[in-house]
């Protein structure tokens, strides 16, 4: 575990994490974009979909929060086919709507990080794949595609010095 403000802790999410296909597909619709002066687009590595942010869980903590975390849940095909620029200058592509699944996997990891005394975001989720921060003013290509992403699971992220690290990977879903 990295050390977090001083404390033997993890800074943790819970994400949906790509395949290579679907990794792949991101990064060039990435590159449709038109990005201005001062865009940070997100690394190839780091592209995701957070289902939870967790936050600092004290290290001794994590091999139990892992446990605790593996949930079944349907199988899912998400389309991402809705790209914007959010008000906090964050470029992102979205889902037009969101699967059942998808919403009932949040609503159940939800309960069980509530069961486990960690912290659940109070606002709505809304599903989406940050692709550049300080975009504002960025362009989304003229012809949006959908990206067809089938979500066979989920993982359990640490973030540390701007990279993440999947420390467990809940598949076996459906």
């Amino acid at each position: 575990m990295t050390t977090e403000g001083g404390t033997n802790s993890a800074r943790l999410f819970l994400a949906l994490w790509p395949s290579p296909a679907v990794r792949r597909h991101l990064v060039e619709l990435q590159s449709r974009w038109a990005w201005p002066p001062g865009a940070a687009c997100t690394l190839a590595d780091n592209l995701h979909l957070t289902l939870h942010f967790i936050g600092a869980v004290p290290a001794v903590r994590v091999p139990d929060v892992m446990e605790g975390l593996r949930v079944s849940a349907p199988r899912v095909t998400l389309e991402l086919d809705t790209p914007e620029v959010w008000p906090n200058r964050c470029a992102v592509l979205c889902p037009s709507a969101v699967p059942a699944a998808l919403a009932w996997l949040h609503n159940t990891l939800a309960q069980s990080l509530h069961v486990q005394g960690l912290p659940v975001e109070p606002r709505p989720f809304r599903p989406h794949v940050t692709l550049a921060r300080n975009a504002a003013g960025a362009v989304p290509p003229a012809q949006p595609a959908t990206l067809r992403w089938p979500v066979r699971g989920y993982e359990l992220v640490q973030s540390a010095a701007g990279r993440y690290t999947p420390l467990a990977r809940y598949r076996g879903m459906g």
